[in-house]
């Protein structure tokens, strides 16, 4: 028999789903992938019952329902001073991933170079690769994961056509600065280059720090597809509802590319995102207050264990050390072992490197109840000490 296609045929099933169901398997509390544990805003979920039965079931435009386009629009204007034409400038997709990938496919042609920036989110290569493009990977670095900007200017090149940006992190919790922001700006009017920013965690921001789209910076307007996630902002991660803004010329090839790849969105979703995005400032403030408040949580937990943990300054996520345990084996292994013995998912954050990386690392969701994070440290506190009293 002929083989099928050899990328995806070796990709395998991802750590996230693996980890998942592991936590399934042992009954472990699932801090490994990153949805929350409660639904979203009552209104928005009662907009979406009642849309069912308005009798506009059918086939809603291929870039998105009027009310939707119109309210992302609304949002980039009333968050960033973003001015985007809603009927030539959004997009809606089914989630940010597809979002990401009609993206891609839209704006690159086979050899052109694109730079990634290590840790990365598992299906940013893969799908480079699938276009027959040719991936330049520039690494942060913990702790503190800072720009290392001499190695990034390396990665542009004649063939470079875009660079692909997610801020705020993931796995990381970086927020890129204004400085470092500036930074890549200049590379890419240097090389003449487009930005795909992935920004599905940009109400999710501590710290008072904030989130700046590159699209907002002088000279980008032009440059940059900017990705934002209904799951992420309103907390219903199965509804996979994302939305794409970029200028005309660009939206309209990634249409094209959306076209082919779903065609188009369940309507009455769509219809009670754009009810979410409208919501007063008070609920996206409490949206980050809240889950900052679960991240010191969570990490004070892990530090009190003797986890060394790292700063996350953004998203639903914190990097946890465990080589202070003492732990003989790499992440996957740690990993792999609190779930089946201490009952607590997490993800080895060297999943996110596609060659060498760190291996002492683990990537913990925040994104749940109180209660749930609290047992979840206590789970691994008694085992941990355990582990201890029998050395």
């Amino acid at each position: 028999m002929k083989l099928p296609n050899q990328l995806l045929d070796n990709i395998g099933t991802t750590i996230f789903t693996i980890m998942s169901a592991l936590a399934v398997e042992h009954g472990a509390i699932n801090l490994g992938q990153g949805f929350p544990d409660t639904d979203g805003p009552a209104d928005v979920i009662e907009a979406a019952a009642a849309a069912l039965r308005d009798g506009r079931n059918q086939y809603p435009p291929l870039t998105g329902v009027a009310e939707l386009r119109e309210a992302v629009a609304a949002a980039n204007r009333r968050f960033y001073g973003i001015e985007a034409d809603p009927a030539r400038e959004v997009v809606v997709t089914s989630g940010a991933t597809e979002a990401i990938t009609a993206s891609l496919l839209a704006l690159l042609d086979p050899g052109d170079e694109v730079v990634l920036i290590e840790p990365l989110y598992d299906t940013y290569l893969p799908v480079v690769q699938l276009v027959g493009a040719t991936a330049r990977l520039v690494r942060l670095n913990p702790p503190d994961w800072a720009l290392p900007r001499a190695e990034l200017a390396a990665a542009f090149g004649p063939k470079t056509k875009l660079l692909l940006l997610n801020s705020p992190m993931n796995p990381t919790g970086k927020v890129f600065t204004r400085e470092e922001l500036g930074f890549i700006a200049d590379l890419l009017v240097k090389h003449d280059c487009y930005a795909v920013c992935d920004e599905v965690y940009e109400h999710l921001v501590f710290d008072g720090l904030q989130h700046i789209p590159l699209m907002s910076l002088p000279g980008l307007r032009e440059r940059c597809v900017r990705i934002g996630s209904a799951g992420k902002t309103f907390s219903l991660t199965g509804w996979k509802i994302g939305y794409v803004t970029a200028p005309a010329r660009l939206a309209g090839v990634i249409a094209r590319a959306h076209q082919n790849l779903t065609f188009t969105t369940p309507p009455n979703l769509q219809r009670a995102v754009a009810v979410g995005l409208a919501k007063d400032d008070a609920y996206f403030a409490s949206l980050a207050s809240d889950l900052a408040a679960k991240r010191d949580r969570l990490s004070e937990g892990l530090r009190r264990i003797g986890f060394g943990v790292l700063p996350s300054h953004g998203s639903y996520f914190v990097t946890a050390d465990f080589a202070p345990l003492g732990f003989n084996g790499d992440d996957a292994d740690f990993c792999r072992h609190i779930t089946e013995h201490a009952k607590v998912a997490a993800i080895p954050v060297s999943a996110f490197y596609p060659g060498e990386a760190p291996r002492h690392y683990a990537r913990f969701a925040f994104c749940k109840r109180e209660a749930v994070l609290d047992e979840a440290v206590e789970r691994l506190a008694a085992h941990f000490a355990a582990r201890r009293a029998a050395e």
